[in-house]
């Protein structure tokens, strides 16, 4: 099956930036883009007409089976009703423009096989499995009374984590993970705002704790992700060799020095912190986690200027959890308060591709890359607050060289 995009603007967020011109497409590679020949036979056509093509986005931060904003709650999900309701949400997602995405906790190895087998439509899925949480850290959700087994939502299909204490408990459960397949390790590095009994600046992990996550990360030649806040607590992790560091919210200049020295990226996540600050007591999130959430939602936007000044690579993330999914791309217009349409587009394309392991094949527009791929009304190099409205911006969304959303032009 082929495809020919022509009288296109090919926006992407290398070098190359915006130029007009065509894009031949075929079993499911970018085979030519620049194509100014023959259109071979049974090729679909589209005439973009000066629209734009760029690739197709990730978000590097998701959790697809968080249907609940009260993740106890959603951990206590039955199998099959926790499968279900993650369906519409992957469905969400595609349709917004997401062809690919990191879930940082809780979608099983088998999920991202039964997108990639075509049994559920949605974006790719990058999966580390669950996340690993200490005793009492941001994967438990037991309110202080509760006393009951701490491990009996490991394997839940609707928990974000599992519990492991210990360096060895830590790399029993990293091996467990990789041994299924997961793609990096996730760990929660510091408090959590949805958790009941963890301060934001609690340290998650131990450095033994820590150190034995990345060894065993290293030794499957991949990385280990982190929950993170504080500047204390990104330091730490950073110095036992964490490589993704998520959300970052109070991290402050000397620590991001630090970070862009060891070639960590970073994924701020401000979109969730806003939708919760607007509606999380109403969907679900505790009461009593709100000083928590004001905590880090303060200081979003000054971390993303933190984190851009000292040189730190930044990945589009969301974090959003339960009905506020379909906020996803709002985060686009939050970074724009702060960062260039390059920078915003960068994050979402090759910072992303990169930090996933799949420079070259997303997010780019370019001979033998993976054809994912977005039709777009405008130049979103321009304004990219074009995609943080993708029901009306983004025209078509195609996958692996295949329409599969078509909104018309």
């Amino acid at each position: 099956m082929s495809i020919l995009f022509k009288n296109a603007l090919v926006v992407d967020a290398t070098e190359l930036g915006a130029r007009d011109g065509a894009v031949y497409v075929e079993n499911g590679q970018i085979r030519d883009a620049a194509f100014s020949g023959r259109v071979p036979e049974n090729c679909q056509v589209f005439d973009l007409k000066g629209k734009s093509l760029m690739p197709g986005l990730i978000d590097c931060h998701v959790h697809v089976v968080a249907s609940m904003m009260n993740l106890a709650q959603n951990a206590a999900l039955p199998d099959s009703l926790a499968v279900l309701r993650t369906v519409p949400i992957m469905r969400g997602m595609l349709e917004r423009g997401f062809t690919t995405v990191r879930d940082v906790g809780g979608a099983p190895v088998a999920l991202a096989d039964a997108q990639a087998q075509g049994l559920i439509a949605g974006p790719k899925l990058i999966v580390c499995g669950k996340a690993l949480s200490k005793t009492g850290g941001h994967t438990d959700f037991r309110q202080k009374y509760d006393v009951r087994e701490p491990h009996r939502n490991d394997r839940r299909f609707g928990s974000l984590g599992r519990i492991a204490d210990g360096p060895e408990q830590v790399r029993h459960a990293c091996r467990e993970e990789l041994r299924q397949g997961a793609r990096f390790i996730k760990v929660m590095a510091n408090g959590g705002v949805g958790s009941p009994t963890d301060p934001i600046d609690w340290f998650g992990y131990s450095e033994d704790e820590l150190r034995a996550a990345v060894s065993e990360a290293r030794d499957a030649h991949t990385y280990v992700s982190a929950h993170l806040y504080t500047a204390a607590g990104i330091r730490r992790a950073v110095e036992c060799g964490v490589h993704s560091l998520e959300h970052c919210n109070l991290i402050d200049e000397e620590t991001a020095k630090l970070a862009a020295v060891a070639g960590a990226v970073a994924v701020p996540t401000l979109t969730i912190f806003e939708a919760q600050a607007r509606e999380g007591e109403k969907l679900g999130l505790p009461k009593e986690n709100r000083p928590k959430l004001d905590m880090v939602w303060s200081a979003g936007f000054k971390s993303i200027e933190i984190l851009r000044n000292a040189g730190v690579k930044m990945a589009y993330g969301t974090d959003l959890l339960g009905e506020t999914h379909e906020y996803q791309n709002e985060e686009f217009r939050y970074r724009s308060e702060v960062l260039s349409p390059t920078e915003v587009l960068a994050s979402a394309t090759t910072t992303a591709a990169e930090l996933i392991g799949a420079r070259e094949r997303l997010g780019v527009i370019r001979e033998g890359a993976i054809a994912d791929l977005l039709v777009v009304q405008g130049n979103p190099l321009r304004n990219i607050g074009l995609l943080a409205a993708p029901l009306h911006s983004i025209r078509m969304v195609v996958q692996n060289g295949i329409v599969v959303i078509d909104r018309g032009f």
